[in-house]
């Protein structure tokens, strides 16, 4: 077993895993902060209030960090479909090649085309215009969520093509872009984007909180991160929740992984809080169950029957030992949300929400929740996709390219070191910013809060 990691196919995918998880955190923070700064705009035209200018200028710098990012690391995962998944790429390019580049017509243009107009256009465009600009960046992000998963979802629950000569063609379109799967995991995907900037702008306010910092931009980023919180994270759950009932629908063996199950249970399934899933004995070792919470939560009903993975091939099983701990990160993180929401809304009412350091220390802590949720969950759903790359009709180990172990390890070592050296100086650079805060100025332009910082680099965004 310890040889076979090293061999080209895993490899690759310890490569592909690797540069993926880099790259989804960036645009989770785009998608999540482009709509927060179009909110942010749009209550500065209405109320004249210039704190919503403030906080605007200041987390627009954090979006433009988090694009840039982004766009860089996406690129690297096109050429590593040539490089490292050319049966992927020769046997599914007719079906996720159109899907990728709808994104790039529709989503990556539009986004390019007002992103130096929303960054660099204050004084230069009207007010109506530069608003204009950063709504077409927001819908610009949407968008190419709507591509992205579309391709992703067809990987998972793929309908609407036919197979001719062991390649897979396009049929319907609309069956392949809107497939079961592809609603829940949009709107999953989108709202975790959104839970992912929010708690970062909650996180932040927290801290300036903690530093005796009370001018409007720090407490109305904490007030409306949390508003936001409050409003997404139940959302969330529920539509995790009919995400779950999909999946055991179009993907048994997933959720059989999942929730370490091995037996049918006749008569209701018990859910497994803890345990060691144990593909070789099939077993999960050391389980704590509670009768019939398996069927309640999958089913929806008190004797609802689940497929246990002895149902499936050895060969067709995902690894469990990941995803069972994963999805349960993943799940445990999203009740804290729910409690660090309801908690804030309770402090609100009492009038101590800007006072109470141990519920600021909490959400400070709870800053990175969203981003590790979101690792988790994508962790969860490509793992579970496993053996197959698209499910059901082409596995993994068919999409691999002919390339060596020499060869695959060398590109693995590098993208290593490249990339924490550039996306580490860019997050640290992000982390810089975010210890700095938004500035409060009067009418006259002058920093109430960060005197002397206006010729650091990144302030020409603030059209002063």
């Amino acid at each position: 077993m310890a040889m076979e990691i090293f061999d080209a196919f895993h490899l690759a995918r310890l490569q592909f895993a690797f540069t993926v998880s880099f790259h989804i955190v960036f645009p989770a923070i785009s998608i999540g902060m482009a709509s927060f700064l179009a909110v942010l705009e749009w209550r500065w035209l209405l109320t004249g209030d210039r704190a919503y200018k403030d906080m605007y200028l200041f987390w627009s710098k954090i979006f433009a960090i988090g694009f840039g990012m982004g766009v860089v690391s996406g690129v690297v995962m096109a050429y590593e479909f040539g490089t490292n998944w050319s049966g992927f790429s020769r046997i599914a390019g007719n079906i996720t090649g159109p899907l990728l580049t709808y994104e790039v017509l529709t989503a990556f243009f539009l986004e390019a085309g007002f992103l130096g107009v929303m960054l660099f256009g204050w004084q230069r465009v009207s007010a109506r215009a530069h608003f204009f600009a950063t709504l077409m960046v927001a819908v610009g992000t949407l968008i190419s969520t709507f591509w992205i998963l579309a391709s992703n979802s067809f990987m998972q629950t793929p309908q609407g093509f036919a197979v001719e000569n062991g390649i897979i063609v396009p049929v319907d379109w609309l069956k392949i872009v809107f497939n079961p799967s592809f609603p829940y995991r949009l709107a999953h995907m989108t709202i975790a984007a959104f839970i992912v900037a929010g708690f970062m702008v909650a996180a932040c306010g927290a801290w300036h909180l903690l530093q005796g910092r009370r001018d409007v931009p720090v407490k109305r980023s904490f007030s409306m991160a949390l508003w936001i919180l409050l409003l997404l994270t139940p959302i969330q759950i529920l539509i995790g929740d009919a995400h779950g009932l999909n999946t055991r629908e179009y993907q048994p063996a997933k959720i059989a992984a999942i929730e370490g199950l091995w037996e049918t249970e006749k008569g209701g399934t018990a859910l497994n809080l803890f345990g060691l899933p144990d593909m070789e004995a099939e077993q999960t070792r050391y389980a704590l169950q509670v009768p019939h919470l398996g069927s309640v939560i999958l089913t929806h009903s008190w004797e609802g029957e689940i497929r246990g993975l002895k149902e499936f091939p050895a060969k067709d099983r995902p690894y469990s030992p990941i995803i069972f701990w994963t999805f349960r990160i993943m799940a445990g993180l999203g009740m804290l949300m729910l409690l660090t929401a309801l908690l804030g809304l309770l402090l609100r009412k009492n009038g101590r929400l800007y006072e109470t350091r141990w519920y600021q220390r909490f959400v400070l802590c709870m800053g990175p929740s969203g981003l590790i949720a979101l690792l988790a969950g994508w962790i969860t759903t490509e793992v579970g996709r496993q053996p197959w790359t698209v499910y059901g009709v082409l596995r993994t180990v068919d999409s691999v390219s002919p390339i060596s172990s020499q060869q695959a390890g060398v590109s693995m070592l590098i993208f290593v070191v490249v990339y924490f050296l550039v996306f580490g100086v860019g997050v640290y650079y992000m982390m810089k910013l975010m210890k700095r805060g938004p500035s409060s100025q009067d009418d006259s332009g002058e920093s109430l809060a960060h005197p002397g910082l206006h010729n650091r680099a990144l302030d020409a965004l603030d059209g002063e």
